[in-house]
């Protein structure tokens, strides 16, 4: 299967391992751009683009994904489906639609208990005794089919 994986955080690498030791082809890494970090303010790659660059993955790290030459690269590669595990960013109609069999959406939380960008936090915090992943077809907007 082609894959196009989204992800940035260390939470993200063991997927990415996980599709890439299940013999798929991943065709392209998305991951959010270097940032300055630590005192030095060293530019740093964010988890999942490190480990992209030791697979030896194709790696793009737009800072724009709604405009550019972006939404074009990610409909020529015809992948079949995208992973999405913590990217950090809204995605369009035009990307949720590019891959054949559209988006899937790993999410750190047994939804709909912690939607959002800080789930693992939310149940430390909350003292949950139990929690888990989930994953869900992406469509346009954020957890619309979601409700409390």
């Amino acid at each position: 299967m082609r894959i196009v994986f989204a992800g940035t955080p260390d939470f993200a690498v063991p997927t990415l391992d996980a599709l890439v030791e299940a013999g798929h082809e991943v065709v392209l890494v998305v991951a959010q751009p270097d940032r300055k970090s630590g005192r030095g303010q060293k530019l740093t790659s964010p988890p999942v683009a490190a480990r992209a660059k030791a697979l030896g993955l194709p790696l793009s790290q737009p800072r724009a994904i709604r405009s550019g030459r972006f939404p074009a690269r990610v409909k020529a590669l015809q992948a079949d489906v995208a992973v999405v595990l913590a990217y950090g960013r809204i995605l369009t109609r035009e990307l949720l639609d590019a891959p054949r069999l559209g988006c899937i959406n790993v999410h750190a939380s047994l939804l709909p208990r912690w939607r959002g960008a800080a789930p693992i936090q939310a149940a430390i915090l909350a003292g949950d005794v139990e929690t888990g992943v989930c994953t869900q077809q992406m469509e346009e907007g954020l957890d619309t089919r979601l409700r409390k």
